[in-house]
């Protein structure tokens, strides 16, 4: 992405706009406000995970995907490249992953996820980091918990045994933007914003390294 604009912004509302538009390409948008949940609300189940009946449907994949699409289709494939493999407990650790990256970028803090993004995906954000960073804007976000993780779309090399894995992503936190003097130029310090981002992890199907790697964003 390229941060030149950046540089020829001398105003501080040039300075709001621009940022917003990098945050949006890098990790999705935000809706309007969205009134505090109980956190103590037990979660929906989605259903129990997969006991495979001979001959039956695999409720690991259908549960999340529609059966004989080219997803399940995938998402077979990766069981069999790698028969510990299952849906739901991916989509648990995605979960977390999602919570982690998300936050370690609205911190700026973003060395620490080095190993779990890709090149491209930690040099843009590098990229926004440093430009608020040189602007002084600083970001104090407060994760609430995830509304929504369902499973989008799933990919299957057959030749390299890489597996991509896109999952839609519903966040809540609280969100806000200061400027150098310390005013709020974004967001609020009390109500609860919900982000929106569509995520891609990949993976090489029974490789010894055991992390998906973040490897694009979008919404």
């Amino acid at each position: 992405m390229n941060s030149s604009p950046i540089i020829q912004l001398l105003v501080l509302a040039g300075i709001a706009i621009f940022l917003i538009l990098r945050l949006k390409n890098a990790l999705g948008t935000r809706d309007g406000f969205e009134p505090p949940r109980d956190a103590s609300a037990p979660a929906a189940r989605k259903g129990p995970s997969l006991e495979v009946i001979d001959g039956g449907p695999d409720r690991d994949i259908i549960d999340h995907v529609p059966e004989h699409s080219d997803s399940a289709i995938a998402l077979t494939k990766m069981k069999k490249a790698e028969p510990s493999f299952g849906v739901s407990d991916f989509l648990g650790g995605a979960k977390g992953a999602y919570e982690m990256i998300l936050m370690g970028f609205e911190k700026g803090d973003i060395a620490p996820l080095k190993d779990f993004l890709s090149e491209d995906v930690y040099e843009t954000f590098e990229q926004v980091v440093k430009a608020r960073e040189e602007q002084g804007l600083t970001i104090d976000a407060s994760f609430i918990g995830v509304r929504e993780t369902a499973l989008q779309k799933a990919t299957f090399d057959n030749a390299t045994s890489e597996a991509e894995v896109t999952v839609r992503f519903t966040g809540e936190l609280t969100y806000v933007v200061r400027d150098k003097d310390g005013q709020i130029v974004e967001g609020s310090e009390t109500e609860i914003k919900r982000q929106k981002d569509v995520w891609t992890f990949a993976r090489v199907m029974g490789s010894n390294d055991p992390n998906w790697q973040l490897v694009a964003t979008g919404e």
